[in-house]
This record gives structure tokens, sequence and C-alpha cells, in this order.
């Protein structure tokens, strides 16, 4: 069973487009008809042209998706030589807030005694 070939359907706003970079370009003597074939072909470049990028967006998301895996099994540890900075959940925050309530009772006791 042969694909059929597929009929591309441009966009109102490509034809508008296309019209009027054509009109834009006009040369005199020109008739409409002729005119009209020039944004035919303008339509075809513009549609070309957006196809070119769905294509390129297409690759670039498959590429991601491909590396999107080999990345997260390289950060969940193994056989990577990469050393871990320190966890959100670390302990330091907490001891240095400890340790500053500390001074701060020293001193109030301090000035008690004075």
């Amino acid at each position: 069973m042969a694909k059929s070939p597929r009929k591309e359907v441009v966009s109102d706003e490509t034809k508008t487009d296309a019209l009027k970079i054509a009109r834009a370009t006009q040369k005199p003597g020109q008739t409409k008809e002729q005119t009209k074939l020039i944004a035919q072909g303008i339509e075809k470049g513009i549609a070309q042209y957006k196809k070119q990028q769905k294509a390129k967006a297409r690759e670039l998301d498959r590429q991601r998706k491909k590396e999107k895996p080999a990345a997260s099994a390289a950060s969940s540890g193994t056989g990577s030589n990469i050393p871990t900075t320190a966890q959100p959940g670390s302990k330091l925050p907490w001891i240095l807030l400890l340790l500053s309530w500390l001074a701060f009772a020293a001193y109030l006791f301090q000035q008690q005694g004075n």
C-alpha cells in the first residue's frame, strides 16, 4: 500500500504575508496574475522554511531526550567518580544557628553578672 502525497496546508497568515511581500517587490507593468504566482512561490518558500525548522526542533528534542537518561544515570552514582556537594538537608546551618544562640545566651549571662 503506497502512501498518498500529503497536500501542504498553508495558513491564512502565511498567505497574506506572502502576498504583502509579492506586492512590495512588484515591478511596474506586472500583471495581477504574475504577482499571484510570485506570492504562491513565496508561500511555498515559507512553508518549506517552517518545515525545516520543525524538523530541527524535533531532532533537538530527540537529542535532549537521549541525553536526559544518560545524565540521570551519571548523577545516580553508578560508576561515577564525581564528588558530591553538600545536600540540601545539611546540618551545618542548624549547627551555626545553635552556636550563635549559645553565644548570645553567654553574652546575656555575662551582662547580668556585671
